[in-house]
């Protein structure tokens, strides 16, 4: 396809040179190229195509990096690296050395502030505002914020903190799921244009200063400020704004973009925080996006014809884990699911709609959701939240504080954990055992076959206390016929003789083509909390050389060099630094978790 405008782009200065009149033109070639795109790296893409022109009026408008603009999450940013310098190597989106999926300091100037998690992006522009105040710099602080993030209350901690103090600040709503009827909206649209006007502010100021000059004067501005209020509490719904010291405007069509930049301009110098409603549709543009945005959230490469994968994937572990709880459940009414805004991904829809009065998606709230979660326990309910590894470390003190320390049979079930490959460094889930081992009374599974995630999740559900089940993306191997489990309990699968490997969870087969090739003794650490003390006693007793396999930063082997000392313990790990996108197997080669890498590291532990 040839892109007219989209090539004249070569940085933001250019697009602030082009006619306005050719900007919707301009909008629809950012689309096809991200689709065209997006279909062979894969990626964040019905976000992305929803917040096009707010992304072309954001830049339109203010001057970054002088104005500081933040993503929240960065699902919707593609626009943006597109067009800020990007666009000739946007094809490398999400692979290895490539552009990251997500705004990036070290990428561009442009991306103010790195980000992957939500309900982020204004604490982050409140920091920025402060900062170019107290260093007496001229600019303006943008939130790009979905409805989605404001259900996570960091938004708001960071709304009522902002609210204080007349700042540059200004947190554009990008709304793309409330519905509002015409005449709501047209009356809204109305105030808003009044209101964000500089003849109508100027004029309210005046009035003001008048009024106050006099006995009479303050008592008329009291009931005119009554009156203007009751007549804002039946025409406009979006007053908890206003309360947090915020002026609300809009809603407006996102998708006009000649209307988002005149709004900008006009709230750009009004000089206070400024709330801007947009409402835009996920996926605009993209017919299958657009009808199923959901699944065009984050998406594998596909065919843009059809929008159907171009692989067809096994059978998840997400999937895997939703089928089970579901069976479990419908034997034993005690069973409730929680999810923090990923009914799908987790794989939970199905659970959702067979047991709608026992499933619970909270939002973006992990904290709220293990503390909910613990409440249920103790009230005699079996809970189990479902979450990523990486927004698990959200709920760090809930899961310890009201789970653990309280020793309530919480279920966590860890999706995404381990190495997730494009996604890049705000969503690895290498860093949660490090965190888990310290936790009291809480039992972490770490099952290397889709039977053991079965049979750990049953297994978990039967116990009285906090427990883990933690399991990587994608597929693991189906197993079957594998041993009994008993906490704590780990599985040798080779005899251990003069040296041994130790691997968990998704490093197993690599682990045990390793083993064959080496003579070693090979062990699966089906447990990583509590560890297997009898089998660590035999292996100190007998000064065997341990060598420990495990997909994240190490955790478990040094534990083992404590318990086993003098024997010879050394690691294959992810080093504590942050891993960029690439697939999977590339990090894993990056770090050795691969046979070769294991291999070379056995060698290693035999020559010293």
């Amino acid at each position: 396809m040839e892109y007219r405008f989209l090539n004249q782009i070569n940085s933001i200065e250019d697009l602030k040179r082009m006619d306005e009149a050719d900007l919707p033109a301009l909008c629809a070639e950012i689309r096809a190229f991200m689709i065209e795109n997006v279909a062979k790296t894969g990626g964040h893409l019905a976000s992305s195509l929803g917040a096009v022109e707010l992304i072309v009026a954001m830049h339109r408008v203010f001057d970054s990096p002088q104005d500081k603009l933040v993503f929240d999450v960065g699902h919707q940013a593609y626009a943006h690296k597109i067009l800020t310098g990007r666009r000739d190597v946007f094809h490398t989106l999400r692979t290895e050395d490539g552009l990251s999926g997500f705004p990036k300091r070290e990428e561009s100037e442009h991306d103010a502030f790195n980000t992957g998690h939500a309900s982020t992006s204004i604490s982050a522009a409140l920091g920025y505002a402060r900062a170019m105040r107290l260093r007496k710099e001229t600019g303006t602080a943008v939130a790009l914020v979905g409805d989605g993030a404001m259900t996570g209350g960091l938004a708001f901690e960071a709304m009522d903190d902002a609210g204080r103090e007349p700042l540059s600040l200004i947190v554009l709503l990008n709304d793309n799921e409330m519905s509002i009827s015409k005449n709501v909206g047209g009356i809204s649209n109305h105030f808003a244009s009044m209101r964000s006007g500089r003849l109508y502010n100027a004029f309210k100021r005046g009035l003001t200063r008048v009024l106050e000059m006099s006995k009479t004067g303050k008592w008329l501005e009291l009931h005119m400020k009554r009156m203007r209020n009751r007549v804002k509490k039946f025409l406009m719904p979006n007053l908890p704004f206003e309360h947090l010291g915020f002026t609300y405007i809009g809603p407006i069509d996102g998708h006009d973009v000649k209307k988002v930049i005149r709004y900008l301009e006009r709230v750009r110098d009004l000089g206070k925080p400024v709330v801007l409603h947009t409402i835009t549709q996920k996926g605009k543009g993209y017919s299958f996006a657009e009808e199923n945005p959901e699944a065009f959230h984050g998406v594998a490469p596909f065919s843009v014809e059809t929008g159907k994968p171009l692989s067809t994937p096994a059978v998840s572990n997400s999937a895997v884990f939703g089928q089970t709880l579901e069976e479990l459940a419908a034997a034993d009414e005690r069973i409730v699911a929680i999810t923090a805004a990923m009914p799908t991904g987790t794989g939970l829809s199905e659970f959702a709609e067979a047991f709608p009065d026992r499933f619970f998606d909270v939002g973006i709230a992990e904290e709220h959701a293990v503390t909910m979660a613990a409440a249920f326990a103790a009230e005699g309910m079996r809970p189990v939240v479902a979450v990523y590894s990486s927004f698990l470390q959200r709920a760090y003190d809930e899961l310890l504080h009201d789970v653990c320390l309280q020793n309530l049979p919480v279920v966590i079930a860890l999706d995404r954990a381990g190495l997730v490959g494009e996604d890049g460094e705000t969503h690895q889930g290498i860093y949660d055992p490090a965190y888990l081992a310290s936790m009291p009374n809480l039992v972490v599974y770490s099952p290397a076959t889709q039977a053991e995630l079965r049979d750990m999740l049953r297994l978990a559900l039967q116990r009285s206390e906090p427990a883990v089940v933690r399991y990587c993306r994608g597929a693991m191997p189906k197993g079957g016929g594998e041993a009994p489990l008993a906490v704590g309990k780990w599985l040798p699968l080779r005899p251990a003789t003069e040296s041994v490997i130790l691997a968990t969870g998704t490093m197993l087969p690599a682990a045990r083509e390793a083993a064959e090739r080496t003579g070693a003794g090979l062990t699966h650490m089906r447990f990583l909390s509590p560890l297997d003390e009898s089998i660590l006693e035999e292996y100190r007793s007998k000064g065997t050389r341990i060598l420990v396999v495990e997909e994240n930063v190490a955790s478990v082997a040094p534990q083992i060099a404590l318990r086993c000392n003098p024997c010879r313990v050394q690691s294959v790990a992810i080093p504590n630094h942050p891993v960029a996108h690439g697939s999977v197997a590339q990090q894993r080669a990056r770090f050795g978790l691969t046979v070769d890498g294991i291999e070379a590291a056995w060698k290693e532990l035999m020559s010293r």
